[in-house]
């Protein structure tokens, strides 16, 4: 009895940290990864699965960890709207995993991430790598942890940018290539913005929490209205990275058309992202649509990078 209950309770722990989201902290690892073999020609296994280890346990942890602290500050009880893509995963409100428990296991994984991401310096002998895991580490975790809050002094949606889009790209580019190339800047911008268009629209459901407990994320201070607009400009402006990619940029050229492909699915997103529609309590499909673009739109861009390679290679 007592071992069914350990194992229920890992498995709760587990389900907690909201594994099947981890595909937006291996994205960037992919794309970035992926941009460092086009460049060097090289590819490091070793490497690009410890990194990938690392943003993912810290993705754990930060997930559990703000299931804690929107805990205490009463963010999550107060979300009478939750859906499968926001509001946190409700296992505190629902009394299946204690806090204490959630908390604990948040720092069991960052402190994982950080363990792996120490090994990736050891072998690098890297500052700029030790640099780049410390900040994820930090920002995952005060992304909601008192005394910072990143995610409720308006700067959450620039958090995750940064931690799920330019600095892990580079990051993973750097592994695999020992340098730090300006170009990256067009797939790294990209991801960037397929990121933030995660967290955007995933905000419009949890609103009214979000403004009882002064989290200030964007919809909060914007508003419904002008946030719809900020997704939809920030949609197009990752197709317009890409086309300009196309043109100005060599080794862009088929990832950028590859990424043009999900120009129907981002059509869907615009079509589901509106203010009539948001305002429905459950409503999930704008979600459901980013998340997808997102995925897509990232293996789209590994696969523009890696496929010409191959080619390359196989005909010389």
């Amino acid at each position: 009895m007592k071992s069914h209950f350990d194992n229920s309770k890992l498995i709760a722990l587990f389900l907690a940290s909201r594994p099947k989201f981890l595909v937006a902290s291996a994205a960037p690892v992919l794309v970035g990864s992926a941009v460092g073999f086009a460049v060097s020609g090289v590819f490091s296994p070793m490497l690009f699965v410890l990194a990938l280890s690392a943003i993912m346990f810290l993705h754990a942890g930060a997930n559990m960890a703000n299931d804690y602290f929107d805990h205490t500050s009463k963010n999550d009880w107060l979300n009478k709207n939750p859906t499968p893509f926001s509001g946190g995963s409700r296992y505190i409100q629902k009394g299946i995993l204690s806090p204490k428990a959630i908390l604990l296991a948040a720092l069991v994984a960052l402190t994982a991430g950080a363990a792996i991401g120490f090994i990736i310096v050891l072998l690098t002998q890297s500052i700029f790598v030790f640099v780049l895991g410390l900040v994820g580490l930090l920002g995952g975790f005060f992304y909601t942890a008192t005394p910072i809050r990143l995610g409720y002094r308006r700067l959450g949606e620039l958090t995750i940018v940064l931690l799920f889009g330019l600095l892990p790209v580079y990051g993973s580019y750097y592994l695999q290539t020992g340098a730090i190339d300006t170009f990256v800047l067009l797939p790294a911008g990209i991801v960037g913005l397929l990121i933030f268009l995660v967290i955007l629209v995933n905000e419009f459901p949890d609103i009214d929490a979000d403004a009882a407990v002064s989290k200030k994320t964007l919809v909060v201070c914007f508003g419904v209205p002008a946030s719809v607009w900020i997704y939809r400009i920030a949609l197009m402006a990752s197709f317009v990275i890409a086309a300009a990619a196309i043109l100005t940029c060599r080794l862009m050229f088929f990832a950028g058309l590859l990424y043009l492909i999900t120009l129907p699915a981002a059509a869907v997103a615009i079509k589901f992202v509106n203010e009539k529609d948001l305002a429905s309590s459950g409503y999930c499909r704008a979600s459901r649509i980013t998340i997808l673009l997102h995925s897509v739109g990232s293996l789209a861009l590994t696969a523009g990078f890696i496929i010409p390679k191959v080619l390359i290679a196989h005909n010389g």
